[in-house]
């Protein structure tokens, strides 16, 4: 990603997640540099930290070098991006008013291109009016924040409330939002996700493997970048995406349905879905006893969703996924055709590290003139910028 990330360790009981918050983000592949407060490291310690970046920590004992530098300048022009997690109450209030007399707070002042809190605190502090003057403060700065989220708090015996740090992971995607151009602003964007379950009856349905990864990969993507996103999402374990609007659906009609009552206010579609190409006849009211070692199915065939776009697509980007077991480029060249499509993503999951719930693909893009451009073996998350690329790219190409 080629982003630099000073993660900076505000003094709460949750910098004890400070040395996961920083592994996460070079999992992600961020450059990562830390800064702890004396009072963090009441609560990790310098070697956790340092082990978990593989840097030395910038501490205050370290803040002005015997060469004559001073770090608080240093580390504001070295990142792209101060995250501070935790950020307590004080280090809100320093900030908000100026008062660089600790290192983290003159980081910040001395210079930081971008700033994102991730507060930690308990809730009668977090909702305090001085609080939130210097949240609103800091708003007015351009500062962005990530949480606080309700959750049990540090103390023993203490209530849930309002005041706890995000998670580690989520903090990445708010990073990440944080980092990503903006370049689909104001655009909406409608994705489907996911397989479909074509119920026999109560308990017995007809599926697909389909993890949804993708889907939801191009969602966080899009809205990292800008975009207003409705997600339309079949079947899966995968937790709701942060500012997405996610509705959940099961059957092939059901997603037909939310698609048709978001598609007028859409400017993009993207249908990354596995809708399942047919469903019984008919769903019996209650579960059917097994008999004999034979059953036969009646099936009929499901709605062609994108087909059925492509003849109302107007002035729209409408994208297909197409999935094969062979070669497949034949039959993706007649899907984009048929299908009035702007492009069309070919993978085949049955192929080694693009299986069906893995965390990387191989994608080929196809477009109606017959084009093919591989996107190569990358992550979801990665590939779902490189499609979005193609997407501005055909946007571009309308105005």
């Amino acid at each position: 990603m080629g982003h630099r990330v000073l993660v900076a360790v505000g003094g709460g009981a949750a910098a004890m997640k400070s040395p996961f918050v920083v592994r996460r983000l070079l999992e992600a592949g961020y450059e990562v540099r830390v800064l702890a407060s004396p009072r963090a490291l009441a609560f990790t310690t310098e070697t956790a930290l340092a082990l978990a970046s593989g840097h030395e920590v910038a501490t205050e004992t370290r803040w002005f070098e015997p060469h004559g530098r001073a770090l608080h300048l240093d580390l504001a022009a070295w990142a792209d991006l101060v995250l501070v997690a935790p950020a307590t109450a004080a280090a809100l209030a320093r900030a908000a008013t100026g008062l660089a007399e600790d290192l983290l707070t003159a980081t910040i002042v001395g210079g930081a291109r971008q700033v994102l809190w991730a507060p930690a605190m308990n809730p009668e502090m977090w909702h305090h009016p001085t609080t939130q003057a210097n949240v609103r403060r800091l708003k007015a700065l351009g500062h962005g924040f990530a949480g606080p989220v309700h959750g049990a708090m540090a103390s023993v015996g203490e209530a849930e409330g309002l005041g706890r740090m995000v998670e580690p992971e989520d903090l990445v995607a708010h990073v990440r939002r944080a980092l990503a151009p903006k370049d689909l602003e104001g655009l909406h964007f409608l994705i489907t996700a996911g397989p479909t379950r074509e119920h026999l009856d109560p308990v017995r349905f007809l599926s697909n493997p389909s993890s949804g990864k993708m889907g939801f990969a191009l969602a966080e993507a899009a809205r990292d970048r800008g975009a207003k996103v409705v997600l339309v999402s079949g079947p899966t374990a995968l937790p709701a995406p942060f500012d997405v609007t996610l509705v959940r659906v099961e059957s092939a009609l059901q997603m037909r349905q939310a698609v048709l009552d978001h598609f007028e206010q859409s400017d993009v579609v993207i249908m990354a879905a596995a809708v399942a190409d047919w469903r019984p006849a008919e769903k019996l009211p209650e579960k059917e006893a097994k008999s004999g070692r034979e059953k036969t199915l009646h099936l009929v065939a499901n709605p062609d969703i994108l087909a059925e776009l492509g003849t109302m697509k107007a002035g729209r980007v409408l994208v297909g996924f197409a999935m094969e077991t062979g070669h497949g480029l034949e039959r993706a060249f007649a899907k984009v055709k048929r299908k009035n499509l702007d492009f069309i993503c070919l993978n085949h999951p049955t192929q080694p590290e693009t299986a069906f719930g893995g965390d990387t693909n191989r994608i080929v893009v196809v477009f109606p003139d017959g084009r093919t451009e591989s996107l190569g073996l990358a992550s979801k998350r990665e590939l779902a910028d490189r499609i979005l690329d193609r997407v501005r790219g055909s946007i571009q190409q309308r105005v």
